[in-house]
């Protein structure tokens, strides 16, 4: 009897190195995208501009993923579904954009939600960056490339998506609706130029002019 009571605390204590194993297993290095900055891009523009030290080049600051969701000020489920999108996408719960104010025309209130957006940076934004740029823009249909006007002059950059589904982890099959997404590449690029050398030099497909 007694050996019999003793075999499942056996079992329990044999269970616990492969428990044990499990940070280790989780460790990761930098995001690629991250790497390749570091490697390549910045001693490249270093180059190109003749940046006295590589601290002044340019840097990728956050990326900002936004949608815009009038209805849902009458539909409560399109609220949660696109919010569930961005949760898929970014993995990050993007915060409510309110209405700042009353638009009778438009039959909207002050402080009724009108969009969504999540800003990632760090890690999550590297990854993101490197499946949008390498994986959803080349699902896109007759895709040739984003518009090289979507700099705001500042050294930022931002791109429209018409459909969610672009992004792999979107099951067209569960989604409520097709709904276009709007993404913004904030960096500390001084001029569009900078800008487009360090978005492009990333991998960033603009068109031709």
């Amino acid at each position: 009897m007694s050996k019999q009571k003793t075999a499942p605390k056996q079992r329990k204590a044999d269970s616990k190195p492969a428990v044990s194993q499990g940070p280790s297993t989780r460790a990761e290095g930098p995001p690629r995208m991250l790497k390749a900055y570091r490697d390549s891009v910045v001693p490249q523009m270093t180059k190109e501009f003749d940046y006295a030290n590589t601290m002044e080049v340019p840097r990728v600051a956050k990326v900002v993923v936004n949608i815009g969701i009038g209805e849902a000020k009458d539909n409560d489920k399109a609220l949660d579904a696109a919010v569930g999108d961005v949760v898929t996408i970014t993995g990050q719960k993007p915060a409510l954009i309110k209405a700042r104010k009353s638009v009778a025309a438009f039959k909207l209130r002050a402080g009724q939600t009108v969009g969504i957006k999540a800003t990632l940076r760090g890690r999550r934004m590297w990854f993101f960056l490197d499946k949008l740029l390498n994986v959803a823009l080349p699902r896109i249909r007759d895709f040739r490339g984003v518009s090289p006007e979507g700099f705001d002059g500042r050294g930022n950059y931002s791109l429209g998506l018409r459909e969610q589904v672009v992004f792999p982890e979107i099951d067209y099959d569960k989604i409520d609706k097709l709904r276009g997404l709007e993404v913004s590449i904030v960096t500390t690029a001084r001029t569009d130029d900078e800008a487009r050398s360090l978005l492009t030099r990333l991998g960033m497909p603009f068109r031709k002019r």
